[in-house]
């Protein structure tokens, strides 16, 4: 199998990388080379660049996006060019790390959690990101997961979490950079959450 990755240099993305690298090819796209896809081609560029996400995607067999979100809605405005990108090269499936924020409230389910109290957040605006590019994914046709965690220290490898379908699971508080990137890689090899969101947590 071989992957695009992109948002590789992020604290989750890193954790993603270092495991599909050692198990299959990998086409990742950075902004800043470093020599690091020894099993894969890295690509110097921009993925607000159609030709550089076009170019990430080709020849792949499934998409891996762990992009942060940041104050210019990077997450929303790339997600219609991974789209079409993926459409051009025939690719089906795609994982994105979203956040817990955009998984529905237990309290209220006609709500996303950072819509009503269960979210601790007094700004919106990184969920409200993460949900454009959800609603986009829903709408798209494609074998989509968005794996959701919640706060994420980089804490260590525990492999012993609980995840749960669209919610968070309940008491839910953290869960560690590294098993949340163990979870998302994955999730290449299993299509029990296909289609939805995940919430995950220890």
């Amino acid at each position: 199998m071989k992957i695009a990755l992109f948002g590789s240099t992020g604290r989750v993305g890193s954790v993603v990388f270092q495991r599909t690298m050692s198990e299959m090819e990998v086409n990742r796209l950075v902004r800043r080379g470093n020599g690091q896809a020894a099993s894969g081609t890295e690509i110097v560029g921009d993925v607000m660049n159609e030709e550089d996400v076009m170019k990430t995607v080709q020849g792949t067999d499934a998409v891996i996006s762990c992009l942060n979100t940041d104050k210019n809605d990077v997450l929303s405005r790339s997600m219609p060019i991974l789209l079409k990108a993926m459409r051009s090269h025939g690719v089906k499936r795609i994982i994105t790390c979203g956040t817990a924020g955009i998984l529905q409230a237990r309290k209220d389910s006609r709500l996303y959690r950072f819509q009503s109290n269960e979210s601790k957040r007094r700004s919106t605006t990184a969920a409200e990101d993460h949900l454009r590019a959800f609603l986009m994914l829903q709408a798209s046709g494609m074998d989509w997961t968005v794996v959701c965690p919640t706060y994420l220290p980089d804490g260590e490898r525990l492999g012993n979490y609980r995840t749960e379908r669209d919610v968070l699971p309940e008491g839910g508080k953290s869960i560690s950079t590294y098993d949340t990137g163990d979870f998302i890689f994955q999730q290449l090899s299993d299509d029990s959450y296909n289609r939805c969101r995940v919430g995950i947590c220890y």
